[in-house]
């Protein structure tokens, strides 16, 4: 739990300064402006005093000592010297000591410019080495995974690869070999370092040992522009910095935001980029004529689409007409977008949200919505919802973190093994489709610990759908639950897609309006004030649209960088509502399943290429920023939107993203205060919104009932994986070879049963799709369930009914 921490009085360097009792330090003295030299000691983990570089004076009873500042707590009355001779000294021989084997390579390593080993040999070594020996050598590079390789003869042994992988991701698949002059970094036979997380190791590294694939030989740090922002890949947006050169995006590094990510980002953050430079993206315009989609100009394709919405309009009205998407974008565009459906178009037919999410008013307004923070001071972390480590890498470590090193208790619940279980006090697992039962046979006492973990605790609960057979209400159930019980519930509802929770904010669902406002007629007519005429009734979610567009009921539809065909779980609905679409629109950066068959396609900016706010899954407000120019003739969404309002006579006088944020600040209830500048200054880690109170929506979660448990011999658990076959990562050469591909996992144990061998084919049928997959044993999938990864290259999509019949085929 949290306290205050007791402070000390210190002298470093003849100077006095208090700090916290206890603080190690090295980072004290840091913290009060003296540097001292280091390259094992890193804030985020353990300490180990191995490379001996941060030797300072202490002052004792018998006189100074040497002292690793790194491992050495600080005590009040401690008297420390950091720049005398014997220090010196001692640093200089240090770094002879690591530069005996360490190559003078330096005009062709990675790390040269931002290299701590060169910096710190001229700033602390002794000028020149005594050395005159050979250096060892090893073959060089030795690809360790398909991102990141490995040159053993830079390494200088500080463990700072080895400790992440083991302490912090909980991957220890590197690891030191052999024994004294032969001691080297390397993995285990066979086994590569196939982590989610290895792209950290690279930036930790203090030499170029590490170096990562898509980054080798690319650039140096001088010739790179470097802006911060916020990654779009994971729902809490860790915070990156994008480096460039000649206008193209060569990598992003992790910032270290206490609030967020501190400093580690996943390999889909760190290495998911390429797609921005892809040379697949949409450049022109694209409007059908004929069978195929042929470039025009911006002004063809704008004055089409706004005479086919207007007609489909003012023939049918506003009901006729949907938005689907806007999660991909800011929250400038999502607000856009959100204003044009009502106010051009007339309809509250939109969704960001694909079917496959809660509702949109616990997603974005529930009560006491807790902090990614408040994992760290919970008593217990409830995770009932989809695997962490797959779908949330930046919540999993932050969760990780709370279990292992600070001592609070983690209950798992989920239908098969995942990524916490080695540090969960409590594993519950049900078969796909029997959230409900499990909850039920809790509630009546059948779970004896589970009770015990939160009545009248301090509980941090995430809740989220664990696989596309959930029931969606169960989340929010199950968040009643915990909440009946607990002393203090904080709770984070969990969904995917980059910047959902911005797009709800921003009234991207059927029954909300800006700023965590609830639909209604009251609520429209205060709107109306700003925005002029706002339908009144709640319109069609994602599955309501296209139902009514399979229907006939809805005959234009715009896509804002979504795609439905294969996200949404019910693939044969999407099928036949696209196949029954009137006019389709599609504002987005590349071709895909959904817009395949549109009638028009407008190119659009991506992250890099435009300035904004998102939001995430806390309610933190932050920043992106363009780096550079958006390739072709792409544009950004909101002026896409803009232009599109002007052609059909509703100009909505939107003319720069700031000047939209301050928009959104006046009309947005949840977001009033909000302005750019805070974030260049006094909150370089985002604010959590809304700022202070306001009037907007407080949902409190409800227990529904729901569907009992199937009974069948085998149920499907079909759920989303860290790489899969969306469009960003299928454009993204580094990712997309690690997509597990279509298989069906099954335990062992179901092989005789079934007949199956391993990479034998098998059919899976449901009610709502069939499809083959190679069949890989899995010791984690539950004996009767059959594991499928989501949305991957050639593999069909089964839906959402839990019960599946499974053949061999071969």
């Amino acid at each position: 739990m949290a306290h205050e921490r007791q402070m000390g009085t210190i002298t470093v360097d003849g100077e006095e300064h208090q700090v916290p009792a206890g603080e190690l330090l090295i980072k004290a003295a840091q913290d009060t402006g003296t540097y001292i030299p280091r390259f094992c000691w890193h804030e985020r983990m353990a300490p180990v005093g191995m490379c001996r570089m941060c030797l300072v004076e202490m002052e004792t009873p018998r006189g100074p000592a040497l002292v690793p500042a790194c491992t050495t707590p600080v005590a009040d009355g401690m008297v420390v010297n950091t720049k005398t001779e014997t220090v010196a000294k001692s640093q200089e021989a240090i770094l002879e000591f690591l530069l005996i084997n360490h190559p003078l390579d330096c005009p062709v390593c990675d790390k040269g410019g931002e290299c701590p080993l060169q910096d710190q040999a001229l700033s602390h070594g002794p000028g020149e080495s005594r050395f005159v020996e050979f250096k060892r050598t090893f073959e060089k590079p030795i690809p360790i995974s398909d991102l990141v390789l490995l040159d053993r003869e830079r390494c200088i042994l500080c463990a700072r690869c080895v400790r992440f992988a083991d302490e912090v991701s909980g991957d220890p698949l590197i690891e030191f070999i052999d024994r004294g002059n032969h001691v080297q970094v390397n993995t285990f036979p066979a086994e590569p370092f196939s982590s989610y997380f290895s792209g950290n190791t690279v930036q930790i590294c203090p030499v170029g040992a590490l170096t990562a694939r898509p980054y080798r030989f690319r650039a140096r740090p001088w010739d790179l522009v470097k802006v911060e922002s916020s990654s779009l890949f994971d729902t809490a947006h860790p915070r990156i910095e994008i480096h460039a050169s000649h206008d193209q995006v060569l990598r992003f590094l992790g910032v270290d935001n206490d609030a967020t990510n501190h400093g580690w980002l996943s390999d889909k953050d760190r290495f998911g980029f390429q797609y921005i430079s892809s040379e697949d993206r949409v450049l022109t315009p694209l409007m059908r004529k004929g069978d195929e989609l042929v470039p025009v100009e911006w002004s063809e394709a704008l004055q089409a689409v706004a005479e086919r919405l207007g007609a489909i309009k003012a023939e049918r009205g506003g009901d006729a007409l949907a938005v689907l998407g806007g999660a991909q974008g800011t929250n400038e565009d999502a607000y856009a977008v959100s204003r044009f459906a009502r106010t051009v178009l007339g309809t509250n037919n939109v969704d960001a949200r694909m079917g496959d999410a809660l509702s949109s008013h616990f997603l974005a307004a529930t009560v006491d919505r807790a902090r990614i923070a408040d994992l760290d001071t919970a008593d217990t972390i409830v995770v009932w919802g989809p695997d962490l480590k797959e779908e949330h890498p930046t919540l999993y470590l932050r969760t990780r973190r709370a279990a292992q090193d600070l001592g609070v208790k983690l209950v798992v619940v989920h239908p098969r093994a995942n990524g916490l279980d080695d540090r969960a006090s409590q594993k519950l697992t049900y078969r796909p489709g029997g959230g409900f039962a499990l909850l039920d046979a809790i509630s009546a006492g059948e779970h004896p610990a589970f009770d015990e973990a939160v009545t009248g605790k301090k509980v941090v609960v995430l809740v989220g759908m664990t696989d596309q057979a959930d029931d969606p209400r169960l989340a929010e159930s199950v968040a009643a639950y915990v909440r009946s019980r607990a002393a203090v519930c904080k709770i984070l509802p969990l969904s995917s897609r980059a910047n959902t929770y911005g797009a709800l904010d921003m009234g991207l669902a059927p029954d909300l309006l800006p700023g965590r406002v609830g639909l209604d007629a009251d609520a429209a007519a205060r709107l109306a004030g700003r925005w002029g005429e706002v339908p009144a009734r709640p319109g069609k979610d994602a599955r309501g649209i296209l139902e009514a567009m399979a229907a006939g009921e809805i005959k234009g539809l715009v896509l804002v960088g979504a795609d439905p065909m294969r996200d949404f779980p019910d693939a044969r609905l999407a099928s036949e509502a696209f196949a029954a679409a009137d006019f389709v629109v599609s504002i987005d950066t590349f071709v895909h399943d959904s817009n395949r068959d549109a009638d028009v396609i407008l190119p659009a900016a991506t992250l890099s290429e435009k300035d904004g706010t998102v939001t995430n899954l806390e309610g933190r407000v932050q920043l992106v920023n363009q780096v550079r120019r958006a390739p072709g003739q792409a544009r950004v969404d909101w002026a896409i939107i803009e232009d599109l309002a002007i052609l059909m006579g509703a100009p909505m006088g939107l003319v720069s993203a700031e000047a939209i944020s301050k928009e959104i600040a006046e009309v947005a209830p949840a977001y009033a205060g909000v302005n750019w500048s805070m974030f260049e200054w006094e909150h370089r880690d985002g604010v959590v919104v809304p700022l202070e109170g306001g009037a907007t929506l407080e949902h409190i979660p409800v227990r529904f009932d729901g569907p009992s448990a199937p009974e069948a011999e085998f149920t499907l658990h079909v759920a989303r994986v860290m790489y899969d076959d969306g469009v960003r990562l299928r454009h993204s050469p580094a990712l997309r070879k690690l997509a597990p591909g279509a298989v069906a996992k099954i335990n062992p144990a179901d092989a005789p049963k079934l007949g199956a061998r391993e990479g034998a084919k098998v059919r899976l049928v449901t009610r709502q799709g069939e499809g083959e997959f190679d069949v890989v044993f899995d010791e984690g999938t539950p004996s009767g369930v059959v594991y499928v990864p989501a949305n991957q290259a050639g593999g069909a999509q089964l839906g959402t009914d839990p019960v599946v019949r499974v053949t061999v085929v071969s």
